[in-house]
């Protein structure tokens, strides 16, 4: 499985990546959802899912995945937001918009293996 961790946090992404390389998967880096959109047209088609933060500089995640659910070629792919805040209407927000999960940070490393596994 090959995919994208997009946070503005070099620290976050290593932290799910390092959770996530027991599953054998190959691991993208973004560090803003400006980088999200120039690692799916390298990586065009092989991209499986997208971790991506709500709060990140210039473009924010949520407004990266609303980019990303009107676009025939990346609508599919399911994208996973996470964030520091638990509020309810921002798990709705984000589900509206097409995500297919929400975790909240911090979390463990079990808590988002089976993120992983419910959402994907």
């Amino acid at each position: 499985m090959k995919v994208i961790i997009a946070d503005d946090s070099k620290v976050m992404r290593n932290i799910i990546q390092n959770a996530m390389r027991p599953m054998g998967t190959e691991v993208i880096q973004a560090g803003s959802g400006h980088e999200v959109l120039q690692q799916l047209e390298i990586h065009d088609g092989k991209i499986e899912a997208i971790f991506m933060d709500w709060n990140m500089p210039g473009m924010t995640g949520l407004d990266c995945l609303k980019i990303l659910k009107k676009n025939e070629k990346y609508k599919d792919i399911p994208v996973l937001m996470i964030s520091t805040e638990s509020e309810d209407d921002k798990m709705n927000i984000a589900k509206k918009a097409g995500a297919k999960g929400y975790l909240t940070k911090p979390f463990t490393n079990e808590e988002l293996i089976k993120f992983i596994n419910s959402s994907i």
